[in-house]
């Protein structure tokens, strides 16, 4: 039997697991035989996740998180060990942008309060670092592991009026690269960290931005996102699941530092 791609059997923690995309990357390594730890702010959605993924015979196991707490990232982790055994994954996948981070007129970049941009770099950027150091420092012990973030398209190309969000998402690409080399080169060659940055796939976060509140029709941006990706629609969520289980399993084992974009093609097109 081929093992190249065999997730079965490793123990992973997602922050924001219980989210539209962590949400569907729980369903599909436990359907593949990994453990899955769904780590979320919201205990009540990773509960009901976690049901139904055992209710298919998978293994999960829900936590509350708080990825800008260091004590409650130091207990979803004590709590993962504890449960599963030691972690071979860790998924950063909590994130986000809000409303008030965006300069959507006639909000312009000058009126933008400092908390919202504030609380978009933290809750990305932090909050990627934190459970990194945590689950990191545990991985340096045993001498393997794979760290997985999720970056952006933002990261690539800077949306307009996406102000907080492109930045948060352009640091979390950037401390993909060095915490690639610093954990290979000061603790083990056997821990890979590399990252996925999705193109536009609707989600709680970005809705407000892609379609029209009231109605449901895409917004103009929206649109011209669907205009500047080849493939000509949004992404589903389980269009990411093979680029994550090739970065998980052996098929990558000599595969870290990178970003890898998901994206129909966004990246790819010039716009003539």
């Amino acid at each position: 039997m081929d093992t190249l791609f065999d997730v079965q059997g490793k123990n992973v923690v997602i922050t924001g697991g219980a989210g539209v995309l962590g949400g569907a990357m729980a369903r599909a390594l436990a359907a593949r035989g990994a453990k899955v730890c769904v780590a979320d702010f919201d205990e009540k959605r990773a509960q009901e996740l976690c049901q139904e993924i055992e209710a298919d015979g998978g293994t999960a196991l829900p936590v509350k998180i708080n990825v800008l707490e260091r004590d409650t990232v130091q207990a979803a982790f004590a709590c993962a060990v504890e449960s599963l055994g030691p972690v071979d994954c860790l998924i950063n996948g909590a994130g986000g942008n809000q409303k008030k981070a965006t300069c959507v007129p006639p909000t312009t970049f000058f009126d933008l309060p400092e908390d919202a941009l504030r609380m978009v770099f933290d809750l990305n950027c932090i909050g990627t670092m934190i459970p990194s150091q945590i689950f990191g420092k545990h991985m340096a012990e045993q001498n393997a592991g794979t760290i997985i973030n999720i970056s952006s398209m933002c990261a690539f190309q800077p949306l307009t009026n996406v102000v907080g969000y492109s930045g948060a998402k352009a640091a979390v690409s950037n401390f993909t690269q060095w915490l690639s080399t610093y954990m290979a080169q000061r603790h083990s060659p056997h821990i890979r960290v590399n990252a996925i940055a999705p193109g536009f796939f609707l989600t709680e976060q970005n809705r407000f931005l892609l379609t029209d509140e009231k109605t449901g029709d895409l917004t103009a941006r929206g649109q011209t996102i669907i205009d500047h990706t080849p493939m000509g629609r949004f992404g589903e969520p389980d269009e990411l699941i093979g680029t994550l289980i090739w970065l998980i399993s052996d098929a990558a084992k000599f595969v870290s530092g990178i970003v890898v974009p998901v994206d129909g093609g966004f990246s790819a097109f010039s716009g003539v």
